[in-house]
């Protein structure tokens, strides 16, 4: 090989390496490195050992690392080789219809293999592993067809269903598979998580801005991750508070604390002011209410049935809002509201 070509490879794989999302990149590699969930590893590390694996349903929010611990486990199983002809991932939120449990998924799980030796000491397996993300997006009759499929396949074939929701999976589905609740993760494991990540890929920046990060992204590892590297590309290591809301598009606490500040002047005027700055400074709606809603919950300046009245308005908000109403518009009634609320002797006042 050239020198000239040694050159542009060893470019090629620096720009590869720069543009990896990372994501990708920190994504867990065995089942010991996933955050947080300390039952499902228990569990599954069992499984691996014994090489008898259950037909599995990982549910819980997005970001939790069902995905992670799932191809984590497959990779255990079969090792890098392996796993590309043992394992078949599908989005069922795309490929969810009839037809696909009828046709390739039937195909695959249908055909038997020899046992295979797993990577790094595990016993391997003679089974397949077929991998349905986002399942609760499944019709029901897709749903029920699997069911027959899992049934018929099982001597040959492992099912791994992930969802957001249990509920929307059917009893004779969720019946058949060992589930797993994946819970968001904990401010600690995840600030941790971010530190580790910036100290390999030289980010430097405060502790606030960790805390900014876990509190836009509300558990959401995947989304926290995501934030951090965008905020490094924009801004290099010059990373604030305020680049992390500004990349995630929510809004700082001191804004919602400014709008709830206002409502307690009792001045419409300030109200009208107030909003239309929100309004021009770009900010959608429908955070703003996602945002209040967090907020009054935890406000001490309101009673219990101020917290009820504000927040069935907050809802009646965003039902306008979906409805197609005037964002200025519904926010500056949301405020009047509060406002009347908060002004009212002792909260009283159910108008």
């Amino acid at each position: 090989m050239s020198l000239k070509a040694a050159n542009n490879n060893s470019n090629n794989t620096k720009k590869a390496t720069e543009t990896e999302q990372w994501v990708s990149k920190y994504r867990p590699k065995k089942v010991d490195e996933l955050a947080h969930q300390e039952e499902v590893v228990s569990a599954l590390k069992s499984s691996l050992k014994s090489g008898n694996l259950p037909h599995l349903l990982f549910y819980g929010p997005p970001g939790t690392g069902k995905t992670s611990a799932v191809l984590a486990v497959a990779n255990e199983i079969y090792g890098p080789e392996l796993i590309k002809d043992r394992v078949l991932e599908l989005n069922a939120s795309d490929e969810r219809g009839i037809e696909i449990v009828r046709t390739k998924i039937k195909n695959f799980a249908n055909f038997a293999v020899n046992k295979s030796s797993g990577s790094n000491g595990a016993p391997g397996a003679s089974f397949k592993l077929i991998i349905l993300d986002e399942a609760d997006s499944m019709t029901i009759d897709a749903q029920a067809a699997l069911r027959r499929t899992i049934e018929n396949t099982s001597k040959n074939t492992r099912f791994c269903l992930l969802c957001n929701y249990i509920s929307k999976i059917i009893d004779p589905l969720a019946s058949r598979c060992a589930k797993f609740r994946f819970k968001p993760l904990e401010e600690t494991a995840m600030i941790d998580r971010l530190k580790y990540i910036s100290k390999e890929e030289g980010v430097n920046c405060k502790d606030q801005v960790y805390s900014a990060i876990q509190q836009v992204s509300d558990g959401d590892m995947r989304k926290a991750i995501t934030y951090l590297q965008s905020s490094f590309r924009f801004f290099g290591n010059n990373i604030t508070e305020q680049s992390i809301y500004d990349i995630s598009g929510t809004l700082p606490p001191s804004l919602i604390k400014q709008y709830i500040d206002t409502c307690k002047s009792n001045s419409f005027d300030k109200l009208q002011s107030m909003v239309q700055n929100l309004i021009n400074q770009g900010y959608p709606a429908s955070q703003v209410i996602t945002q209040l809603f967090d907020y009054v919950v935890l406000y001490k300046g309101m009673n219990d049935k101020q917290k009820a009245l504000v927040t069935i308005k907050l809802g009646q908000v965003d039902k306008c809002l979906t409805d197609g109403s005037d964002e200025y518009l519904q926010l500056l009634d949301l405020a009047s509201y509060i406002m009347k609320q908060l002004t009212a002797s002792n909260g009283m006042d159910l108008d």
